[in-house]
């Protein structure tokens, strides 16, 4: 089946993006220009904003569209956009993220407008809309839970998912609805295998209301696709590993969030499996990354 290169959505064989997709992304119904092959990219990327990400090797750049809307340019002030090209080191990182990205979205995880995009050279790159900044480019506040614990970038696994939960309890404006928000996150982050769900990608951003609340998800990959052995950045409950629905609801307890709740929100993964799985099916992945996704889903299903 074809799919939509941003919703992932079906889409006519010979489109790759739905125009609203576009517009939602770009404010343009028309895929700007971007002229740059993945090898000045990756210069551009380390010079202007160095590394991140699974060990050091995802780049990212910073970019705007020009006054016209058509192109999208680098941007060392008001940037709209980040722009994630392939990384030498573990392949298909765009297309990962862009996957993972969409099933989020499909479990009813906030996620911010993002796409595949193919560069001039052929290889695919990741864009997504940056959601710290308003259409008119004013920047919003934001502070990922490093910070809000007070700890230095280097200690971003040093921490719990109970720990993040007690940051978004004294933090958050409105904190139940926060922290079911963040219990989905940590269910998320198991049943697709993302083992760098670390302090540093979980924040809070404070809206033009005043309020605090937990940002969309961001920095969301299957590592287990390119470290096989992965586990999770942040213990839950004590492991790393081998998490089973009993330690989702425990988490869940220590949370404070009420069983039905959290029996609606397992229920709601487990009928997601299906749909979830046709989407890695459908995914621009060789069939040996697709085959370890699906399994990953099948075997980390909490039905």
């Amino acid at each position: 089946m074809s799919r939509c290169w941003s919703c992932g959505e079906p889409i006519a064989a010979a489109v790759r993006y739905h125009e609203h997709c576009l517009e939602q992304l770009f404010g343009v119904g028309q895929l700007p220009d971007i002229d740059i092959d993945t090898a000045r990219l990756h210069t551009l990327a380390l010079a202007m904003v160095g590394r991140a990400s699974i060990s050091g090797v995802q780049k990212k750049l910073n970019l705007r569209l020009d006054d016209k809307r058509c192109t999208l340019q680098i941007a060392v002030d008001g940037a709209q956009f980040l722009l994630k090209p392939q990384a030498g080191t573990f392949p298909h990182l765009p297309e990962n993220e862009w996957l993972t990205q969409r099933l989020a979205a499909l479990v009813g995880i906030d996620v911010p407008p993002c796409a595949l995009l193919e560069l001039r050279d052929g290889t695919l790159a990741y864009v997504v809309r940056r959601f710290d900044r308003t259409d008119d480019l004013r920047k919003l506040a934001m502070e990922d839970f490093c910070q809000l614990a007070e700890l230095a970038p280097g200690a971003k696994y040093t921490a719990s998912a109970e720990q993040c939960g007690k940051l978004v309890r004294r933090y958050a404006s409105e904190p139940l609805i926060e922290l079911l928000r963040l219990y989905r996150q940590f269910v998320f982050a198991w049943w697709v295998g993302n083992g760098d769900m670390h302090l540093k990608n979980l924040a809070l951003l404070r809206h033009d209301d005043g309020r605090w609340r937990l940002s969309p998800a961001y920095d969301q990959l299957n590592t287990r696709l390119v470290l096989p052995d992965d586990q999770q950045a942040l213990p839950v409950c004590g492991k790393r590993d081998n998490l089973k629905t009993e330690t989702l609801r425990e988490l869940a307890e220590r949370f404070g969030i009420g069983s039905k709740a959290v029996e609606r929100v397992l229920r709601e993964f487990g009928e997601a499996l299906p749909a979830a799985l046709e989407r890695v099916q459908d995914a621009p992945l060789p069939a040996e990354m697709r085959e370890v996704y699906a399994a990953t889903l099948r075997q980390r299903s909490p039905a």
